[in-house]
């Protein structure tokens, strides 16, 4: 009895022995990964131009300021049509009206004239390129007499803003690519350490960017008409 409870409990050890370093072994197993990342970029063209124009009429007589105003709005639209935009689609905003000696604080009177009125013209249109033509042309407003102004909520510097709307469109291709750069990144990790991938362990996928496509100081994507999107997935993958 006393030899039998000795073996069974020998073999027992070296069970319980080889358990526990099959276990070590599997968490050694675990930790052995590797994170990598893989980038795609698409350039992309805009599909939405938004333009406003701000226009300005300034006089001493209210009456006569605004009949400079509404001819001011005759010739944007007439110039408009001259470049090929459907002023079909354009609206106008922003009406305001400043009276110069209608100080509310008592202050002094600001030399210039009395009323000022401001209007803009927001020109929406699907064809980006028709609309980046006309605003290279918005010269020819300004010599007819049209006083413009820059600034406000939107577009840089009163410019065109160029939109690009199908972004849904390209992600699926873009993520798939993103996920092949990163893998390829990964079997070359695996092949430098004379090892092998194992699967994925975790996986994110980064925020889809829209870049302007000439990235240097002071140029802001939307007044590209041409843009880069880039996108980062990082995997982690686990090694044999």
């Amino acid at each position: 009895m006393t030899f039998s409870r000795t073996l069974v409990l020998a073999f027992a050890v070296v069970l319980s022995g080889f358990a526990i370093g099959s276990g070590f072994a599997r968490a050694r197993t675990a930790d052995r990964y590797v994170t990598v990342k893989g980038v795609a970029e698409r350039t992309v063209r805009a599909d939405l131009a938004i333009w406003p124009l701000r226009l300005v009429a300034a006089d001493d007589d209210l009456s006569r300021a605004h009949a400079k105003l509404e001819n001011d709005v005759r010739r944007v639209r007439q110039f408009l049509a001259s470049q090929g935009i459907d002023t079909a689609h354009i609206a106008l905003q922003d009406f305001s009206v400043t009276d110069a000696r209608a100080n509310q604080y008592g202050g002094p009177v600001q030399a210039g004239s009395r009323f000022v009125i401001r209007q803009t013209i927001m020109v929406r249109s699907t064809d980006p390129d028709q609309v980046l033509r006309a605003s290279q042309r918005v010269g020819d407003l300004v010599a007819a007499g049209v006083v413009l102004s820059s600034g406000g909520e939107y577009g840089p510097g009163g410019g065109p803003t160029f939109i690009f709307t199908n972004l849904n469109e390209i992600k699926p291709p873009m993520i798939a690519e993103a996920t092949s750069r990163a893998r390829e990144a990964a079997d070359q990790f695996a092949r430098d350490s004379r090892t092998s991938l194992a699967g994925i362990r975790r996986a994110s996928q980064g925020i889809f960017e829209i870049l302007p496509r000439d990235q240097a100081p002071g140029i802001m994507e939307q007044s590209q008409i041409e843009k880069t999107v880039r996108v980062v997935s990082t995997v982690e993958y686990a090694l044999k």
